[in-house]
C-alpha cells in the first residue's frame, strides 16, 4: 500500500443541536492538535453551560488516526462517547474533538434514545463543519552557518517549505515543515550543502 501522506480534519469550530423529549444536546466540534487542548475546552464549556447535566466527548488524534478517547461523563456506558466517536470514524476525520453538552429535559430517553441523540447532535456539528485535507508533515530543525544563508533560503523557496521559526545570527536556525512525500528528496538536497545540520523534531 502506498503511504498516504494526507488526512482529513475540520478547519474551524462548528456546532450542532439535537432535541428529544425536552432534552437538548448541543454538540461542539473543534480542530485540535494535541490532548493538552481538550481540558481547557471542557473547562470553558462547563463554565458556559453551568446548568447542563453532562459534557460527553470523543476525540481522535494523529494523522494515522491511532489515538482516540471517549468519555460518557455519567451517562450509561456506551451511550455517549462511543456514538460520538463513531461519527468521527464514519467521517474519516482526525485531530478533532467533539463535545456534546446535554441539558436534561425530565424524561429518561433510554439507551437507544441516548445513542441516537448523541449521534445526531454530533452529525449536526460535523455537517456544519468545513472538512479540509491536510498533508502529514515532518518538522525539522536546520542549523547552518550565516555564510550558507542564501543556499539554504533558496532551497526552502524552491521546495516551497513552510518556515515555522527562524533566527539569523552567526549560527542560524530554521524550523521547517516538510511534507512526508517530499521528505527524502528535500533532506538529500540539504545533505549536499556544507555545514548544514538537520534534526528531526516531530510529525504533525
Amino acid at each position: 500500500m502506498l503511504f498516504d501522506d494526507s488526512y482529513k480534519t475540520i478547519q474551524s469550530p462548528s456546532e450542532g443541536i439535537f432535541r428529544d423529549r425536552g432534552s437538548k444536546f448541543i454538540a461542539y466540534a473543534y480542530p485540535i492538535r494535541s490532548e493538552d487542548q481538550v481540558k481547557p475546552i471542557l473547562t470553558h464549556l462547563k463554565a458556559e453551560h453551568a446548568k447542563a447535566r453532562h459534557w460527553c466527548y470523543a476525540y481522535r488524534l494523529t494523522p494515522d488516526r491511532s489515538v482516540f478517547r471517549i468519555n460518557d461523563d455519567g451517562e450509561p456506558s456506551g451511550t455517549a462517547g462511543r456514538p460520538i466517536l463513531n461519527c468521527l470514524l464514519s467521517a474519516d476525520i482526525t485531530n478533532v474533538l467533539v463535545v456534546v453538552v446535554r441539558y436534561f429535559g425530565g424524561t429518561l430517553l433510554g439507551v437507544p434514545g441516548l445513542i441516537n441523540a448523541y449521534k445526531n447532535a454530533s452529525l449536526e456539528a460535523l455537517a456544519s463543519a468545513n472538512v479540509i485535507t491536510k498533508t502529514i508533515n515532518d518538522v525539522y530543525e536546520i542549523t547552518f552557518n550565516y555564510l550558507q544563508m542564501n543556499h539554504v533560503m533558496k532551497l526552502v523557496k524552491d521546495e516551497n517549505l513552510d518556515v515555522l521559526k527562524q533566527q539569523f545570527d552567526v549560527d542560524c536556525l530554521l524550523r521547517i515543515e516538510i511534507r512526508k512525500a517530499q521528505l527524502n528528496h528535500v533532506l538529500a538536497r540539504f545533505d549536499k550543502l556544507e555545514n548544514v545540520k538537520q534534526k528531526y523534531i516531530q510529525t504533525i
